[in-house]
């Protein structure tokens, strides 16, 4: 994998054996972007689809990827969930260009060649031929079977109404993927209440796609980077905290217990702090603890390698991260809420969404500082970034103030990379 500079060939190089000075080519090679779509999108990983909620009726379906391959997940007349790749069988084309809708089947516009929801070819104009003038024209050969060439099925798991997804079928269990502890976080928030979708934001950020999962495998940032979070004590430096890790430290849970608002000795002396800011709308911290919580006011999850799972006081949202070649990727937002929610917390969940997305509050800053890195490194792609707060080692840790989250990633990133 190589990279040019002028008239000189450029290399991916880790100065060491460890992680924590990543290559810039790893954000900037497009061959690279290529072997880690196959290597983490399409085997060997379960890749997030979609929530339950979103498709919660027969024939519902929702336009989505795995990757940078278009699928369709759907909920098929018994109720069972279907994921299948949006490629028709006949002339390739993506057949499906709604983002939501409800089918009884799925039609392709070039040749019509009809599929079930669960992705079975059932029918093909002209199979048989045409009849004319005493002789039948065309038609498919007589070995053609329907059975043959339906669409491409993924391997489906859900959990907790989470819908996931692989195009590896000989993967290992969503459970075992996931590991113990991040299991643990994971039906924290997904605990069998039935969920209800409030709305979504989208975004294309002209960066690499890892760049999301760092950022929130960075648990100081927000402390530095986000006047609201520093200001109103939401997330910061000095909260109580833990991260930790699965085995593979691929997948990472941040825990943050809110502090107070206003004036800390950790943080007035950041720029970020603005101790005359105010709200004209108090009720954005209007925040009222939920009995599931179990003491955390915030918990981040990022599942390797496409979505960030979010509970930031009482708005609750997933991220998905869609790659769209090495330097760009879009970001989409699926805020919901519970059945049982009462409207005061509906409301209450909407309005502390307008922190997220790609006007929030907060996170506008992700958005363009993953922009302007992107920029870097293609500017100096023989360069590496340096990830040593709080030291070189991989582990979990009860602070902040450590880049130990993104080693981690990146152990596992080369493991699988170099294999």
């Amino acid at each position: 994998m190589t990279a040019t500079t002028g008239t000189f060939p450029i290399q991916l190089h880790w100065e060491s054996e460890g992680t924590s000075r990543i290559p810039f080519m790893a954000y900037t090679d497009p061959d690279q972007h290529k072997k880690e779509l196959e290597r983490f999108f399409y085997t060997k990983h379960w890749n997030y689809v979609g929530l339950e909620a979103e498709i919660p009726n027969a024939g519902d379906f929702k336009r989505t990827v795995v990757g940078e391959r278009s699928v369709i997940m759907v909920r098929d007349a018994d109720g069972a969930i279907s994921v299948v790749e949006n490629v028709c069988a006949h002339r390739g084309m993506q057949f499906c260009r709604e983002r939501h809708g409800n089918r009884k089947e799925f039609v392709c516009p070039y040749h019509q060649w009809s599929y079930t929801l669960q992705g079975d070819l059932q029918g093909v104009p002209f199979r048989r031929g045409v009849k004319q003038d005493g002789k039948v024209n065309g038609g498919m050969p007589a070995d053609f079977k329907t059975s043959d060439h339906g669409l491409n099925k993924l391997k489906v798991a859900t959990r907790g109404g989470v819908v996931f997804a692989s195009f590896d079928h000989e993967i290992e269990s969503l459970e075992d993927f996931l590991g113990p502890v991040i299991l643990g976080y994971f039906d924290r928030l997904f605990d069998g209440r039935k969920l209800k979708i409030l709305g979504y934001n989208r975004q294309r950020i002209p960066g690499n796609w890892k760049l999301m999962q760092e950022n929130i495998k960075d648990p100081y940032h927000p402390g530095l980077l986000h006047t609201w979070f520093v200001t109103f004590g939401l997330w910061r430096a000095d909260n109580k905290s833990e991260l930790k890790m699965d085995a593979k430290h691929r997948h990472a849970a941040m825990i943050s217990t809110r502090g107070s608002a206003g004036k800390a000795e950790q943080v007035t002396q950041v720029s970020s702090f603005k101790e005359s800011m105010a709200l004209n709308d108090p009720r954005f911290l209007d925040i009222v603890p939920e009995p599931w919580w179990g003491g955390p006011t915030a918990v981040m999850m990022t599942l390797f390698p496409s979505v960030i799972l979010q509970q930031q006081v009482n708005s609750v949202s997933t991220r998905h991260i869609q790659p769209d070649g090495h330097g760009s990727f879009d970001f989409v937002w699926t805020h919901f809420g519970f059945e049982d929610d009462t409207e005061d917390m509906t409301q209450r969940r909407l309005r502390q969404a307008n922190l997220f997305g790609p006007a929030g509050f907060v996170s506008a800053d992700d958005g363009e500082v993953i922009e302007f890195s992107q920029q870097g490194f293609e500017q100096k792609p023989y360069h590496r970034t340096m990830a040593e707060l709080g030291g070189r080692e991989v582990g979990d840790t009860d602070h902040m103030v450590t880049e130990t989250l993104i080693r981690g990633m990146y152990e596992y990133w080369r493991e699988v990379m170099e294999a």
